[in-house]
């Protein structure tokens, strides 16, 4: 059976324009189909200072892949792609992968969560989610996701990137 995962994918090291098309073809090399792909948002940093912008893109992929499985993917994907993990904590990286959602699902153990616990909270999320999945209901919070956008307290700058890189 296979299902729709919502990604979220960011990045402000190294050459952006690559490293993205990169994870993107890795994903649907490793992962699955690429269903949709959001706009790429030019983001500030959440959670820390960095001296790079990010790069923010939210695509959906569909897999049969069981969702453990889809992390372990990700996790490679994003290590291949240069992340080095240095403890806890936020960072600069060249790319982070981080999944959404998984159709409706709910997954809570002490590796994946899903809906992610935070994607609320996070404009550079919800912008890209919006675009492509205004209308999709969180399946916790029970609101749509251009509710979460209208409601979100996130004050960090975003904004869609003029050329694409898909």
């Amino acid at each position: 059976m296979s299902a729709n995962f919502y990604l979220c994918l960011g990045g402000n090291q190294g050459d952006k324009a690559q490293l993205f098309s990169d994870a993107i073809a890795e994903i649907e090399n490793r992962v699955g189909e690429l269903v949709e792909a959001s706009s790429i948002y030019e983001t500030e940093a959440w959670g820390f200072e960095a001296d790079e912008l990010f790069w923010n893109q939210v695509v959906v992929v569909r897999s049969s892949a069981e969702p453990h499985l889809v992390l372990k993917t990700v996790l490679e994907i994003e290590k291949d792609l240069g992340r080095v993990r240095k403890g806890k904590g936020y960072a600069s990286r060249p790319m982070d992968i981080d999944i959404l959602f998984i159709d409706d699902e709910q997954i809570n153990t002490a590796d994946l969560i899903v809906p992610h616990p935070l994607l609320q909270e996070r404009r550079f999320v919800l912008e890209p989610l919006a675009e492509i999945a205004a209308t999709k209901v969180h399946p916790v919070l029970k609101k749509e996701i251009e509710i979460l956008l209208q409601e979100c307290a996130d004050s960090c700058k975003v904004v869609k990137k003029t050329t694409e890189t898909k």
